[in-house]
């Protein structure tokens, strides 16, 4: 029996409509395919170009630190003035005018010195626990309110660590000892691996750094409460007074100088002017990419070596961190001189 005229329309009606949606469907996923892969080539292309243009930013830091030859590092040095987040979309374009479409390239950074905190290192003396240290990490301990309980840890972990980092192995065999000794740290947010708590790893980030070895602190770049917590029976007020004075005199550059303005004598295997460590900060936004690096590196002489070098990269702007490891943000290591 034959269909009616009006049948047949209406069955090809509806199998034009079915082919109409099949095609827009189709249509749409290839064109949300192609934006979605246009819109990551563009993300990788800005990420790529922040990072060289970061990384080129980094270096020079270190040419700064590389030029300074004085006696003293002190805070009135060219390295110790930090940069405020700066606008560099005119000086990348050709004609050095801001174009039209032209990138959003915004900079910022810091050199802080690392010396110009309390070194973790410092609790160990010769592969022992070291008495001083612990005694100024214990005046800090106080003054910031934290549990010293976990200070002992903080000591007998390192101890435990300590082997492990400078021992090598030339066999597959290991004692059960060094087996199961913790990592040693690089940064302070590795200190929860010496069993510290995270809050106390935060709240003791501004105040101390992890150094390759044991060093003195910088009197002329450390602040009050870490020169207070260095100097047994020195008082928080004399330290504070000892820092507002110090930013309108001369650098210090005698231990009897630095003796006579805090009132004890100081000691010369815990204290000095001069520093060899150093932390870079830089920050680079371009359009949302955001990227963040932070580099620790040794002067030695005119030679700048990168002993670790840490990125976080998102895509939401926000202030430079003032400590970028502690950060609660995604940081990969790109390079270290340490295991």
């Amino acid at each position: 029996m034959n269909a009616s005229p009006q049948r047949v329309r209406g069955a090809a009606l509806i199998s034009a409509m079915i082919t109409v949606t099949l095609v827009a469907t189709l249509a749409s996923a290839a064109l949300w395919q192609q934006w979605r892969h246009v819109e990551i080539e563009g993300a990788e292309r800005s990420r790529a170009q922040t990072a060289w243009l970061l990384t080129g930013a980094l270096d020079f830091s270190r040419l700064v630190l590389r030029e300074d030859k004085g006696p003293a590092d002190h805070l009135a040095e060219p390295w110790a003035l930090g940069l405020q987040e700066s606008k560099l979309s005119a000086f990348l374009s050709q004609d050095k005018q801001a174009r039209e479409g032209d990138p959003e390239v915004f900079l910022s950074g810091a050199i802080t010195d690392a010396q110009s905190r309390l070194n973790v290192l410092n609790l160990i003396e010769n592969g022992q626990a070291s008495i001083t240290g612990r005694a100024s990490f214990a005046k800090l301990f106080t003054l910031l309110g934290l549990p010293l309980a976990e200070l002992n840890t903080l000591q007998q972990q390192l101890l435990r660590a300590q082997p492990a980092a400078s021992t090598t192995t030339t066999n597959a065999s290991v004692s059960s000892t060094g087996a199961n000794a913790p990592l040693m740290p690089q940064h302070t947010a590795q200190l929860v691996w010496l069993g510290l708590s995270p809050r106390t790893a935060a709240q003791l980030a501004p105040f101390v750094s992890v150094l390759p070895a044991p060093t003195e602190l910088n009197l002329n770049t450390a602040g009050p409460e870490v020169i207070y917590a260095s100097l047994p029976g020195l008082d928080m007020a004399t330290a504070q007074r000892f820092v507002r004075q110090r930013a309108n005199l001369a650098p210090l550059e005698t231990l009897e100088a630095a003796s006579k303005a805090l009132g004890r004598p100081v000691d010369p295997k815990l204290h000095d002017f001069k520093s060899n460590y150093f932390f870079i900060r830089g920050r680079m936004r371009l359009e949302d990419t955001v990227q963040e690096d932070e580099l620790l590196v040794e002067r030695n002489g005119t030679k700048i070596s990168i002993l670790w070098r840490y990125r976080a990269v998102r895509n939401q702007p926000s202030a430079l961190p003032s400590n970028l490891p502690n950060s609660p943000q995604r940081a990969a290591l790109l390079q270290s001189a340490q295991p």
